[in-house]
């Protein structure tokens, strides 16, 4: 068979495969239609004048005003920011040292043991991990507050951050920490200079993701806030028992146009740093 005769016959075989599996594009378009059209719908009506959550009257961002100029909603707002943040930084800091230990400390009794404890929250119902918190809590004497959230919402998020890092270390050349160890680096100064420049997307990435689960969480919030520590979902829940409202559409949005926007800069860094390289 010459070599034009096989490139026909390869053309004529994809072809056929791409049209035998050409239902997939519509049926990924229903997928994507049912995913993201309510939250097209909540946003457009976000901007509703009127009053009636689903009565079109016009064009307004009077709700956003509303929303702003709400004390419950800017206290709500806050408590989730400083939880989310502190969170991260203690999930990632922790997330950091336990993947380069599993990576990095060689092999020892127990390492896979350790990767699965690690990856257990993932798999386990949040509600579980709620309940069981709250006992524990309880079991201790800790009365419910922001404290006691931040430790709730570190320990949940801590495989979340664990996973994009401990990816970014297994792609890693460790023959780069082995080259500056050669050329007289302390450890220090061979993590410093090396290690963690390298390490910065994957961390980067676990930290997006720590925020962001930690931001959009409800069900551990709900059941270890207290009445001082209203976190912004719990507070839109609370908002929604009473009808759905303009005022529950801008807020919202504002919490989902958050979490675009922190992943859309790691999709960009993410990006770039492909193209550098």
């Amino acid at each position: 068979m010459s070599a034009r005769t096989r490139t026909r016959a390869e053309a004529r075989s994809g072809a056929g495969r791409i049209a035998h599996f050409s239902w997939l594009g519509p049926l990924a378009l229903v997928f994507y239609a049912f995913l993201y059209f309510p939250i097209v719908v909540l946003i457009a009506y976000s901007f509703n004048d009127s009053r009636f959550a689903m009565i079109w009257q016009g064009f307004s961002l009077k709700w956003y005003a509303t929303v702003l100029e709400n004390g419950d909603i800017q206290t709500a707002s806050l408590n989730s920011l400083v939880v989310a943040t502190t969170a991260t930084a203690i999930s990632v800091s922790i997330a950091t040292v336990a993947a380069l230990a599993l990576a990095r400390g060689g092999a020892f009794r127990g390492k896979t043991l350790s990767m699965g404890l690690i990856a257990l929250p993932i798999v386990v119902p949040e509600i579980v991990t709620a309940v069981a918190t709250l006992m524990f809590f309880s079991a201790i004497g800790l009365s419910l507050g922001l404290g006691n959230l931040i430790i709730a919402h570190t320990v949940f998020c801590i495989p979340f951050a664990f996973m994009p890092i401990r990816a970014r270390l297994q792609g890693m050349d460790e023959t780069l920490e082995q080259a500056a160890a050669d050329l007289y680096a302390s450890r220090w100064e061979a993590f410093r200079l090396v290690t963690l420049p390298l390490l910065a997307p994957g961390i980067f990435a676990g930290a997006v993701l720590a925020f962001v689960i930690s931001l959009d969480d409800f069900i551990i919030s709900l059941m270890i806030s207290d009445a001082g520590t209203t976190t912004l979902p719990v507070y839109i829940f609370s908002m929604i028992r009473r009808g759905v409202t303009p005022e529950v559409n801008a807020v919202s949005t504002i919490l989902f146009s958050v979490s675009l926007i922190l992943v859309s800069i790691y999709w960009m860094a993410s990006r770039r740093k492909k193209d550098e390289a």
